[in-house]
Formats: C-alpha cells, structure tokens, sequence
C-alpha cells in the first residue's frame, strides 16, 4: 500500500484486502491449486536445486499443485511470506521479506533472504502488476548488484467468476531462454487472529 500510494484504492477490494496492512496480532492465509508450477528447462535443475534448498525456486515442474500462503507483519512495516508448493514426492517452500525503500518495493529471497529484488507496481483493471527492476546478492551489510541476468513479473487480480478467489501469474524469463520459471493458479486468502 505504500509503494503504490495514491493507486492502492484503484485495485479490486479483494486485492486491497490481500496487499493492505495486517493488523497486529494478526497473520494472512490462503490456500488453492496452481495449474502450473515449476521450469521445464532441464539444464537449469542443478541451479534450481540449489535455490530450493535455500528456499527461494525449485526444480520441479507439475500441474495442479496444492498451494499454501502465509503472510506476518513486523513491527518495521515489513511483510514476510511463506508459501508452501505440495508436489507428488515432494514439499517445497520459498520464502522472502517485502519492505519499502525511498518509495519502491524490495523483496528479499530465502530462507537467509540472501536475493534482492526491486519491483515496480502498477494497477492494470484492477489488478496488480509487479515487475523487476533489479537485483543483487546480500549477506550482511554486503551488497552486490546483479547484471540484468532475468526479469520477474507478476500479475494478480480477481478471479472473473468467483469474487472469492484470486488468481496470481508469476514468471522468470532471461533473454536467452525466454521463460524459465513460472507458477499460476487460483486461491483464496483471510486474515484471521494468533491468539
């Protein structure tokens, strides 16, 4: 909500109920079936295998994946996710860490929150659109920016026939390979009390 500003109110309400603030004490839940999740580029496995032990991709690829979101406040005005990918042999789970900084998003992967990337937000029908607009590697106070190597998009709105749902659309695509990464689907989202 504070990286768009003045735009936030032009998003579907059940988006704003998604990105706006969670009260204290509170977290945000939800829960559906991607279609599609995963790379279907072989040669980037042994990366992929690495980056889902550090929680941040994964080297499967299947359809009609459960799928589970966990979204907590900190008192510093970020949010911090875990989303949950159940595959036939295997669970696999990617987390990050979304703040603001002089007014654009930053999102850091893994479980040590060792990837940065900036996003630019836009609201297209509604719905919110978020693009990449760099990366870098961080541990510590180290910071090392990343060539242009893939752009990540997102595009999430309002399911058209359910108002109860919400469909979401991430992709990874670098300029030799195209589209290696991406998972869509369906799912519905509540806040709901800790204690």
């Amino acid at each position: 909500q504070r990286a768009l500003g003045a735009e936030f109110h032009l998003l579907d309400p059940n988006l704003q109920k998604y990105f706006g603030p969670i009260p204290h004490g509170w977290v945000g839940s939800g829960s559906g079936l991607y279609a599609v999740a995963g790379s279907r580029h072989r040669v980037l496995r042994p990366v992929l295998a690495l980056m889902a032990w550090r929680h941040i991709l994964f080297p499967e690829l299947e359809q009609n994946v459960p799928f589970a979101i966990t979204n907590r406040p900190s008192t510093d005005g970020s949010l911090s996710a875990v989303r949950t990918f159940d595959f036939a042999r295997r669970t696999r789970v990617m987390e990050d860490t979304m703040t603001v900084v002089n007014g654009e998003l930053q999102d850091r992967l893994g479980k040590r929150r060792g990837l940065e990337v900036g996003l630019q937000l836009a609201v297209v029908s509604g719905g919110l659109r978020m693009t990449s607009t760099g990366l870098a590697l961080r541990a510590g106070r180290l910071r090392i920016p990343l060539p242009p190597v893939a752009t990540l998009t997102l595009s999430e709105r309002t399911n058209p026939t359910d108002p109860t749902r919400q469909d979401v659309d991430v992709r990874i695509s670098t300029p030799f390979l195209h589209e290696v990464f991406r998972y869509a689907g369906t799912f519905t989202y509540q806040l709901h009390a800790t204690g």
